[in-house]
């Protein structure tokens, strides 16, 4: 049992990563922080529950207890930007995706403070996907990486109007052998209930583009979903059966078809 995540192990080449999950703020940061901020608005709220289908899979999900506020587990430990010429929004931010003020009297972070919350937040994180994505590949020779995350749909500081429901990455093909990326642009043409785009507004962060090595079988796809298709995207942002009951199929679909086609390739 860990306070940093929480970590399940399945018997699938299936590695499914929620590094937004996590809500929690640790007291010292509360202290410090605004009542917008306190609400850690920007999770990828739910998506554990969204995904329950996948352990079902034989996947195993790794997800984080703590506040992308606290630190970005997908953002590189050196902060550079991912997306060169947008707006950023950092390892440590200090506003939310909205631009609002993360912390009173807009305080800003020391070095010290920015490298306690590597080491103690984003390190023993990416220690264990390391660490299960080299058992998953020892057992079965190949792993699937499905990187879950999910967004407001409008968000104009971001990016202009409304996000495709369903956002592909895999660093325009660095992250994912080309036949696994087809087999889910396969699934999503025959999808008409939700828009999509694959190596769009959404390529992938640091956690895809890290560790997806096609060529030593470690193939990693995300997914950016817009909160809208399975929840409220306002506070306090509750899960909407009668959507999520909608678009889980179809992210399974997705799932499964990369999982298939991952483990093709080994036979």
């Amino acid at each position: 049992m860990s306070d940093i995540y929480q970590f399940s192990r399945g018997t699938a080449p299936l590695l499914v990563s929620i590094p937004h999950l996590g809500s929690q703020i640790p007291g010292p940061q509360r202290a410090q922080m605004t009542p917008v901020g306190l609400q850690s608005g920007d999770t990828d709220w739910h998506l554990d529950t969204l995904y329950r289908f996948a352990e079902a899979m034989g996947a195993s999900v790794l997800g984080a207890r703590y506040s992308r506020y606290v630190v970005d587990l997908n953002r590189p430990p050196n902060d550079e930007s991912l997306y060169p010429g947008q707006t950023k929004t950092g390892l440590c931010p200090a506003q939310t995706f909205r631009g609002d003020a993360l912390y009173l009297d807009d305080a800003v972070l020391t070095d010290a403070e920015r490298a306690h919350r590597l080491q103690t937040y984003w390190q023993p994180y990416h220690a264990k996907l390391r660490e299960e994505l080299d058992r998953i590949k020892a057992e079965h020779g190949t792993v699937l990486l499905w990187e879950a995350h999910s967004i407001a749909s409008v968000l104009p500081r971001l990016f202009e109007g409304k996000l495709p429901d369903l956002n592909i990455g895999t660093a325009d093909g660095a992250a994912c052998a080309p036949d696994i990326l087809a087999m889910v642009e396969d699934r999503l043409r025959g999808c008409s209930a939700y828009t999509w785009a694959v190596n769009g507004r959404f390529k992938g962060g640091y956690i895809t583009r890290h560790y997806g090595a096609p060529a030593d079988d470690v193939h990693a796809i995300q997914l950016e979903m817009c909160q809208s298709t399975y929840m409220d995207e306002t506070h306090p942002y509750g899960y909407r059966e009668d959507l999520a009951g909608k678009v889980i199929p179809v992210v399974e679909s997705l799932v499964q078809a990369a999982l298939r086609q991952t483990g093709a390739r080994r036979r």
